[in-house]
């Protein structure tokens, strides 16, 4: 702001454009990773994110970096559906969501890495960094394999099972799965082909509902609020911004890692539900100091209570809120309308984090405490909806888990 002269509203401007451009990746996530592939996908949306970087590197006012942020958000957007396909695509059943674990594991530690960093470095010198990573993908991109399950998917079923073969290892007995990936493939190729009005067919929305309504309720939990003005709202209470943030940063990645562990040990389900069981606590203890505050009663506690409540909040996000909704998303749609239903709910998460990061100021500035009891029902309906509409995918193929959820509505 200081060095370009912007103003609150342009910096505003700046922060949540993202989102939109997350939107924007979202809507051709899908339909890109059918066309050119998981790994083609992931070549694609570097652009953007290399694009976005420069941008931002050279500013020289508002425009340029609300057009780097608004790159950046489109490959985002694209890489949280495509990341998080290719890694349940490529992985045996019963390592499959410690592996798709690590998507929101690595994002949550590069957050708090670059936020140590950005204590000691320029804006500019910080974007530089942000290039390398992209870099890496690029090159790293040349020495990992196709997808499998998107090789059966457009006939290329020898090249699937050499992939499948590579993957498993040379000494692996691959025939089993690979003829349930081609059983499965034959199957879906006499049901329509992915379109985006095909999703709301009958035996595919069972899958919708828990995809859209997961991200949907998650998002509505107000993590982005929380993460997006942690320092505002540090602030508001009478502590410490940077202790609050710092402390926000470092107990995200322990957790991430426990989360990792417990995808496979306890289930998707058992995960989800603890989990938004501590977010929803976390959201509670915040709502209740500022109702406190607010009433002038027991002032002195009000900063220990929002700084524990935002903590124990970020426990339950970043232990199993926050990551197993995309492994689940991953695991139940069938092939044929995976690139269709992935752009949907990817987009109806950004919509939701849109929504949260736009309305969170006005609804703070409303009641502090109204907009954390809000967050705190949310949190509380992702249990009740996991615990009637989300299947557990623990320990099950793909194509298992793809035909019980249309068997459902049979």
């Amino acid at each position: 702001m200081n060095d370009l002269g912007l103003s609150t509203a342009e910096y505003s401007v700046f922060s949540s454009i993202m989102t939109i451009g997350g939107m924007l990746g979202a809507v051709i996530s899908g339909k890109v990773a059918d066309l050119i592939g998981r790994r083609g996908a992931m070549w694609f949306l570097q652009i953007f994110c290399i694009m976005g970087w420069l941008s931002i590197i050279f500013a020289k006012g508002a425009w340029w970096l609300d057009i780097g942020r608004l790159s950046l958000g489109i490959g985002v957007g694209i890489n949280y559906y495509v990341a998080s396909v290719y890694i349940a695509e490529i992985t045996p059943k019963n390592i499959r969501g410690g592996c798709s674990s690590f998507n929101p594991l690595s994002q949550l530690i590069g957050m708090s890495l670059v936020f140590f960093v950005g204590n000691f470095i320029t804006w500019r010198f910080l974007a530089l960094i942000g290039i390398v990573p992209c870099l890496v993908q690029v090159v790293g991109l040349f020495f990992i394999p196709e997808s499998p399950r998107w090789l059966a998917m457009i006939g290329k079923e020898k090249e699937s099972e050499a992939t499948l073969q590579r993957l498993r290892g040379e000494k692996f007995d691959i025939s089993q799965e690979a003829a349930e990936i081609k059983e499965y493939t034959e199957i879906l190729q006499g049901l329509s082909q992915s379109r985006i009005l095909d999703l709301f067919e009958r035996r595919y929305a069972h899958s919708l509902i828990v995809g859209v309504g997961l991200m949907l309720l998650v998002q509505f939990g107000g993590n982005c609020g929380i993460a997006f003005y942690a320092g505002s709202i540090f602030e508001a209470a009478g502590s410490s911004a940077s202790v609050g943030t710092t402390a926000m940063a470092i107990i995200q990645i322990p957790c991430s890692f426990l989360g990792l562990y417990s995808m496979d040990k306890f289930g998707r389900r058992p995960l989800l539900m603890v989990t938004a069981a501590v977010t929803c606590l976390g959201a509670f203890l915040v709502g209740l100091a500022f109702l406190l505050q607010d009433f002038q009663q027991l002032k002195e506690l009000t900063a220990a209570l929002v700084l524990s409540g935002i903590l124990v909040f970020s426990v339950g996000f970043s232990t199993g809120v926050g990551g197993t909704p995309w492994v689940i998303m991953s695991e139940i749609f069938p092939i044929n309308i995976k690139g269709s239903a992935g752009s949907l709910v990817t987009l109806t998460n950004w919509f939701g984090s849109w929504v949260v990061s736009y309305t969170f100021n006005f609804l703070f500035e409303w009641s502090s405490a109204g907009v954390f009891f809000i967050y705190t029902i949310f949190s509380g309906l992702v249990i009740v909806f996991v615990a009637i509409l989300v299947p557990e995918t623990k320990g099950r193929t793909l194509e298992e888990i793809q035909a019980s959820m249309i068997d459902l509505l049979h």
